[in-house]
Formats: structure tokens, sequence, C-alpha cells
């Protein structure tokens, strides 16, 4: 934690504004201010950022944007919206084209008010940042610390929209091994998975009341097919996974005699955790160019 706090790294997007907020952040760079004299760093690449600083009110084109922006930041992060516009909508809320603030999206951490937001507000807002980062990266060493306390279960309607957001950043790390941001699982939507848990059954790994692995399956004749078995990034490498999948196998009746997985050809890892568990590979199906589903089988011990 200390490389953070003498260090971090901000994202700035302008999501709708005026230009009023984004002047004034740039401002913290100039010489005046030089917020870089302090080590924080204005970059470009979410994946290399700790806080996610937005300007202006959010609209129908922004949303997906801040979106997928906000799931390439690596866990743990922060969300900083600066200026009215981006804590409310501002003046503009009322208007058509204008959703509202950041958090009808993403959810914010601090909110530094003003029309427009003073530099020195901007820097107070990232320096209180710095304080939920650490309080975040505290949280999460506690998890993991409580790794074998870990509860394996079936999920409840109420876990879907966790379950999304784990699958969102779970799946960037298959995106950018295919060149391919358009995979299912990470396109699929929030009535599109609720509409799924009522014909298949969700299995969980949780620690510390957060869903940190899920696992789905879906039941065909004797065959149970299981699908989207994620752990989130920070967690893996761990054996969740494999305890997540034998876990959830046990949850089927016993009429279950066979079990299907599937993952993408380059996705070794995800494959030899399956191969570890006694699935072996019986066919591969073209998806896309760039992409093969492979298909494995295991019969019920």
């Amino acid at each position: 934690m200390p490389g953070f706090k003498q260090s971090p790294w901000v994202l700035h997007y302008d999501a709708s504004s005026c230009n009023g907020c984004d002047i004034e952040t740039l401002a913290c760079l100039t010489p005046v201010y030089d917020v870089e004299r302090l080590g924080v760093i204005n970059t470009g690449n979410p994946k290399h950022a700790d806080i996610f600083l937005v300007t202006g009110g959010v609209n129908p084109r922004s949303r997906e944007v801040i979106r997928n922006l906000y799931h390439q930041l690596p866990e743990p992060k922060v969300v900083v919206a600066v200026g009215a516009c981006a804590a409310s909508g501002g003046i503009f809320r009322e208007c058509y084209n204008i959703s509202g603030g950041v958090d009808t999206v993403i959810p914010v951490d601090v909110y530094v008010p003003g029309c427009a937001a003073r530099p020195e507000a901007i820097i107070d807002g990232i320096v209180r940042a710095l304080a939920v980062l650490e309080d975040k990266h505290r949280a999460m060493a506690a998890m993991v610390d409580s790794i074998d306390q870990t509860l394996y279960g079936l999920a409840e309607r109420r876990d879907v929209p966790e379950i999304l957001a784990l699958q969102k950043i779970a799946y960037q790390s298959e995106a950018e091994l295919y060149g391919d941001d358009s995979l299912p699982g990470l396109q699929e939507t929030l009535p599109e998975i609720e509409a799924e848990f009522d014909r298949a059954v969700f299995g969980k790994a949780v620690v510390n009341g957060k869903i940190i692995g899920s696992i789905r399956g879906h039941r065909d004749g004797a065959t149970a097919r299981l699908t989207r078995c994620t752990v989130h990034p920070y967690f893996q490498r761990r054996g969740i996974g494999r305890r997540l999948i034998g876990e959830f196998e046990k949850s089927w009746p016993p009429e279950i005699r066979r079990f299907e997985a599937i993952a993408g050809h380059k996705s070794t890892r995800r494959i030899d955790v399956y191969k570890s568990l006694g699935y072996r590979p019986f066919k591969t199906v073209p998806f896309r160019p760039a992409i093969e589903w492979v298909h494995l089988e295991k019969p019920r011990p």
C-alpha cells in the first residue's frame, strides 16, 4: 500500500462536461499546483490506474464507456466524481439526454462539489480517495487471510447483480487473451442473467460476505453442462476454482451421471483446472475466427 499512497495513478474521463471541470483538473498538473511532484500521475491506460476520475453528467453515449473503463481498472479501485454534473447531473439533470450523475452507472466513492470544481477541491478529493483505497486494500488483505474460510454453495436470486459484476471483471483477461471484447461473458446483461437464473443452477464462493467466485450449470438429461466458471482476479491461483467446481458437482442430484464443461482454446489455465479434476476434451467447436470452444467431459464417480 505505501507505493499506492506515494504515487497514485489517475484515469480522467470526460463524460459530457462543459469543460469547466476538465480545465480545472488539468490545472492540477500545471506548475501552480503540480500534483506530479506529489507522485500523482495522469495515465491514459485504465489497467494502470488506481483512481477513476470522472467529470460531466452521464448521457446515453457515455454510459457504456464509463462502465467498460471501470471494469478495466484493477481491484481495488476508487471512483471520484468531480463537479456538480458528475455528482448529480447538475443544471442539466432535467435534460432529455442526461441520465444523471456517475453513480447511475458505477459506484462512486468520493464526490467533489463545485461548478466548476476548484483545483484545491480536486486535489483534496484525490487525497480522500487514497484513504478509501487504503481501506479497500486492507479489506481485501483481510479476505485473503480468510481464504481458508471460503463458503461454497448455491446462489440466490439476490446474488445475480454481484455475480454479473464479478463476471465482467473476471472476463477482462479473456478479452485480452483473444483480442475480442465481444465475448458472451462480457456482453451479458442483467435482464439476461436474471432470466437464465430461472432455468439454470448457480453456484458461488463467498469470503467475508463477498462473492469471489461463481459458476452455473444447465441440466440436459443425465448431463450437467457447466459454464461461466469465474474467480475474481485478486483471488486466482489459490485453488478456489477447483474447489468451486468440485463443490458444485456435489450439488447435483444422483441422476446426473455426466458433467460437461466448455472453455476457449487459448484459456489453457481454465482447461488445466478442468483436467486436474478429471475432465477430458472430446470435441472442439468453432465460434469465431479467433476463438474455438473446447468441450470437456467427465463421468460422475
